[in-house]
């Protein structure tokens, strides 16, 4: 693996804790996860794994990438599971799961965070992450599902986080935490965010 894939992967504890929650979490009906910045492939594995999922679609729009994905998920024995996609994820979205699949999808992001600078940063401010703000990813991606799952950094600014929903709704945030030290935060929307019943 590169030294960005290794930078950019979650860690396989946090990768196999969030698909824990959200096969636990989702609706019977709700049959296809879509792993939208697909990366190493760490979270498609642990999702594949898991074995909730009659359909796991990762996608990932740099090829070096995505061959280095489907090599590691080879290794884990899943690379048959996992559908994989060389494309911009928006784009995909909106070709492949608009429409009637859409009521049967649930959508994870982990988006680029801009590097590694993010760590200086006390709070971290989701409106400037880069290369897509936080607002944007939701806007697009809540058009085919609102059961998103959003990997963050854990310094990110939880008021930006609230103003993702209004007061009837609801969002769950989740730190991950490995040797006592949180390496993360995941937000959960829409049926996603029922974690309180798990």
């Amino acid at each position: 693996m590169t030294d960005d894939a290794w930078f950019g992967v979650t860690p396989e504890p946090v990768a196999n804790e969030i698909a824990k929650h959200m096969s636990n979490a989702v609706q019977t009906e709700e049959t296809i996860l879509v792993d939208t910045f697909a990366g190493a492939g760490g979270n498609a594995i642990a999702f594949a794994k898991y074995g909730r999922w009659q359909q796991i679609c990762a996608i990932e729009k740099d090829p070096q990438l995505l061959k280095c994905a489907m090599h590691n998920a080879r290794i884990y024995g899943v690379e048959e599971k996992i559908e994989w996609v060389e494309g911009d994820c928006f784009e995909v979205l909106l070709d492949q799961f608009h429409g009637p699949n859409s009521q049967q999808c649930v959508i994870f992001a982990s988006p680029p965070w801009g590097g590694p600078g993010y760590r200086s940063d006390k709070i971290f401010n989701l409106r400037t992450m880069q290369p897509y703000s936080l607002y944007d990813i939701v806007r697009s991606f809540s058009k085919i599902s609102r059961d998103l799952a959003i990997y963050l950094p854990r310094t990110s600014d939880l008021r930006q986080l609230a103003d993702l929903v209004t007061e009837e709704e609801k969002l769950d945030v989740v730190h991950y935490c490995m040797e006592g030290a949180s390496k993360a935060l995941c937000v959960y929307c829409g049926n996603l965010s029922q974690l309180e019943k798990l």
